[in-house]
């Protein structure tokens, strides 16, 4: 344990921190937007797949507990992720209070710098989210149970609909400089590798935002509709 916390007290070891936290959240995001893809089969698809994810461990452990396990999980990981990010950057301009005169990486540097606020529009985001389509306190008709009828209802309203198409952007910009980055850190630099980690990052990124900008596109253009 002792060799895990000096570990993390250097850059490499924030550094693997949040790469390996990076790893469990990409994960998170590309298997929660795959499941959403069964609105496209009907609200029985759908609310199906909602009702394994609640009944998962059963009966060995209690309903939903598996999945307020994983939550949890999820959110230590957003709360190391958050900070060992602001920890090296904080150790970053202590050790170069003067920026480069040119920045390394031109091509990824607007991805870079849109890291930081790009973070706070996410977190910001997901406690949105949370509170519209998991408890329903923002949500104009909530359904307990019924993810579809939620979505769709959710989604009809168009300031919802462009503040998610808008996170959905920010998490493309920071999905897409985060896997590059987390590659380098976790050793996947070999020169037979390397000319493929931008692309790589760039189809995961886009396979993401374009998969979960569609739901409220679908939604407002009346393709998906609570008819089913």
């Amino acid at each position: 344990m002792k060799r895990v916390v000096r570990l993390y007290g250097t850059s490499v070891g924030k550094k693997i921190a949040m790469a390996s936290t990076g790893v469990v959240l990409i994960l998170f995001v590309i298997v929660h937007m795959i499941g959403n893809l069964k609105v496209y089969q009907g609200p029985e698809r759908l609310n199906a797949y909602a009702e394994f994810l609640r009944e998962a461990g059963t009966p060995a452990v209690g309903r939903g507990e598996v999945l307020w396990i994983a939550r949890f999980v999820l959110l230590a990981c957003v709360l190391i992720h958050i900070t060992a990010a602001i920890q090296l950057a904080r150790q970053s301009r202590a050790a170069r209070p003067v920026g480069y005169e040119r920045v390394p990486h031109e091509e990824l540097a607007y991805a870079s710098r849109t890291m930081r606020w790009g973070g706070i529009i996410i977190f910001l985001f997901v406690v949105y989210h949370l509170l519209h389509f998991t408890t329903g306190t923002v949500h104009p008709d909530f359904v307990p149970g019924d993810v579809y009828h939620n979505m769709v209802v959710g989604f009809q309203s168009w300031p919802a609909s462009v503040a998610y198409m808008l996170a959905m952007l920010a998490l493309g910009l920071h999905l897409y400089h985060g896997i590059w980055s987390m590659t380098q850190t976790l050793g996947v630099n070999h020169p037979r590798w390397n000319r493929l980690r931008r692309p790589i990052a760039a189809v995961i990124a886009g396979a993401v935002v374009l998969g979960n900008l569609s739901f409220p596109v679908s939604v407002l253009a009346g393709w998906v509709t609570l008819a089913g």
